[in-house]
């Protein structure tokens, strides 16, 4: 380990990886603090200073995950926290390569992530435990006439709201693919439910903040409150417990036509919105990297304090040079992944 731990956060465009990483550089933790993205506009990039920064390729791309773990033994890399869902999964795999060049994971287990990110496993996984929405796969012998619209059809996999629709004719839905990637759900009408879930790598399950999402734009909450609420906290709880979270979890829900919460999802990595929690008493992102540097979690459950949120801009002014420097970094990454696509 480095006398200063060294830690990288991927996806800094994005909602996740810039809040962790304004509120990391808020804490002083004492952290040296690595920022990379697929963009070199990308906003959290510049959070950190110039030579902490680092452009990666896409996270769907087969030659990320080895350009990732060489950047994190060049760099001397103690903890990475990657944020980008289509990242995840492939890290995850990589786990016993990360940890030989001494870089620790803040980062659901392998068997987590496989079972969060296929929305239909996770409802099996659930199902018995807490409320899951009645659901069918379209599949070959889906029958278009046996579901009662209006209905909800979402990717089998994917994140965020792409590729859901209601629909409310069957003609809609005789024109789905049958090839087993869309599901058919259950309109539940009522509220949706935000939770997050900490547990420690033993699975023990320390913390559970629900939130609600009063104001949205673009899918990002810009208002949102956390509020005490048993029924949703043993709600976030069951599900944590189910899928065999270790780290952090955001478990949503929504209201079924009987106000019960049934589940939508799980991102099995840090919401958008954490900083919200972490006002709220329960610093989930740096309790997870004191846990990967070796410290202890908390023994007893960890208590919040309702806290609402407004979310405003922030700017950022630097030199020019500073960004073209890293679309000269972003050059340099496209040959690295040559590199390793050629040496496959």
């Amino acid at each position: 380990m480095t006398e200063t731990p060294r830690v990288l956060i991927t996806g800094a465009g994005g909602p996740s990886g810039y809040s962790l990483l304004v509120g990391f550089e808020a804490a002083a933790h004492g952290w040296e603090l690595h920022a990379a993205d697929i963009d070199p506009n990308a906003a959290g990039l510049y959070v950190v200073p110039e030579p902490q920064r680092a452009i990666l390729p896409r996270g769907d791309d087969p030659a990320f995950s080895q350009v990732l773990l060489d950047l994190c033994s060049e760099r001397g890399i103690d903890v990475l926290i990657p944020t980008v869902d289509s990242e995840l999964l492939d890290v995850a795999k990589r786990k016993d390569e990360f940890e030989a060049a001494g870089t620790a994971l803040v980062l659901a287990s392998q068997a987590t992530l496989e079972t969060c990110l296929d929305k239909w496993r996770l409802q099996e996984a659930c199902e018995g435990h807490v409320r899951v929405p009645r659901c069918i796969v379209a599949e070959a012998d889906f029958d278009p006439t046996s579901i009662e619209l209006p209905a909800f059809v979402k990717p089998r996999s994917g994140s965020g709201s792409r590729g859901i629709a209601l629909i409310t004719e069957i003609s809609e839905l005789e024109r789905l693919p049958r090839d087993g990637t869309m599901l058919v759900q259950e309109n539940l009408p009522g509220p949706e439910y935000s939770v997050d879930v900490l547990a420690d790598r033993e699975g023990r399950v320390l913390a559970v903040v629900p939130r609600e999402r009063m104001k949205v734009d673009s899918g990002i909450a810009v208002t949102a409150q956390t509020v005490h609420d048993p029924d949703l906290e043993e709600f976030g709880r069951a599900v944590a417990e189910r899928i065999g979270l270790t780290g952090v979890a955001n478990v949503q829900a929504k209201g079924a036509a009987s106000g019960e919460p049934a589940l939508l999802e799980v991102n099995a990595r840090f919401p958008g919105t954490m900083p919200l929690t972490v006002a709220s008493g329960v610093d989930m992102p740096g309790l997870c990297v004191k846990e990967a540097l070796g410290e202890p979690m908390p023994e007893g459950t960890i208590d919040f304090e309702p806290t609402a949120m407004v979310r405003l801009m922030r700017e950022h002014y630097m030199d020019i040079s500073e960004i073209e420097r890293m679309r000269e970094a972003q050059a340099e990454t496209a040959k690295a992944v040559e590199a390793v696509r050629g040496g496959a």
